[in-house]
């Protein structure tokens, strides 16, 4: 069972520039928490107990948010304000949380490689922080734990993107074309032209690993963008140990998009009593 998670936390935002010199992007808020939150939790309700979120030293606004504040507890209790009480305690409930500083942007493989020690020998969840997956009666980590309960191997969570998006993915390339959910893979192309697309099955954000993927990183040399790149440590693993895909069943936003980040804003609020009809109004209005 995998109890365990990683978040990687400690990229420089530079597509949410220049708010992001200052708030790390994991913090920008859909409505009125940030979307780090939203991973937190669907880490936590998919039965994760521990996770580890690494960090870099300029991002202590994280660390702040998922600490406790006794003295905004203790004034909103003075003034009874008990709804607002509960709101600032009931986060990240359910889960012990650590962190770790990333002292260098040496890329994703890097950042997941610093939850070694947090790791140990068990099989862990890494979830990135621009991507928000939405099934409230199954969430996306849920789905692809229950995979590897099934098949006990590193799995790939995916969406399937149109053709001609596959060269801003990693597009994984099965052994065998079927429509089965879990895919074994022999490879993953890295953003492939449309033409040359093994699949339309791209990389989304989420992952299962065995521990045996931190031998890879810990001598991975750098590729891309002079960094380490974890889709390069888990070809190598594919040598040693099956590597699957699994098509996650969720609706994705890629927050680290503008666009995402703004549609995400509108169906979020679109789903809470307090805000949908003033929402629906202000689409109605802006949309004559």
């Amino acid at each position: 069972m995998i109890k365990k998670a990683v978040i990687p936390a400690a990229g420089y935002g530079t597509r949410f520039l220049p708010v992001t010199k200052a708030l790390p992007k994991e913090m920008l808020p859909i409505i009125d928490r940030p979307t780090l939150e939203y991973i937190v939790n669907e880490a936590i309700d998919s039965g994760i107990t521990d996770i580890l979120l690494v960090v870099s030293g300029n991002k202590n606004s994280i660390v702040d948010y998922f600490d406790r504040n006794l003295e905004l507890e203790y004034k909103l209790l003075e003034r009874k304000k008990d709804y607002e009480y509960g709101l600032v305690t009931n986060i990240a409930v359910g889960a012990n949380l650590y962190f770790i500083r990333q002292k260098e942007q040496l890329g994703l493989g890097h950042a997941v490689l610093q939850g070694e020690t947090f790791v140990g020998q068990d099989d862990f969840a890494v979830l990135l922080g621009d991507d928000v997956y939405v099934n409230d009666d199954y969430p996306a980590t849920k789905q692809m734990i229950d995979a590897y309960d099934k098949v006990k191997s590193s799995i790939l969570g995916t969406i399937e993107v149109s053709l001609e998006d596959t060269k801003k993915y990693g597009i994984c390339d099965p052994i065998k074309q079927s429509s089965d959910q879990l895919k074994v893979l022999k490879s993953v192309v890295e953003k492939p032209e449309p033409k040359n697309a093994p699949s339309r099955s791209a990389i989304g954000g989420r992952y299962i690993l065995t521990s045996t993927i931190f031998k890879y990183l810990r001598s991975q040399s750098k590729g891309k963008g002079n960094e380490i790149q974890l889709t390069d440590a888990i070809l190598r693993l594919m040598n040693e140990e099956k590597v699957y895909s699994f098509d996650v069943d969720a609706r994705r936003y890629d927050v680290g998009k503008k666009i995402d980040y703004i549609e995400a804003i509108i169906d979020f609020g679109l789903k809470r009593d307090d805000l949908k009809d003033d929402i629906q109004a202000l689409i109605n209005k802006k949309s004559k």
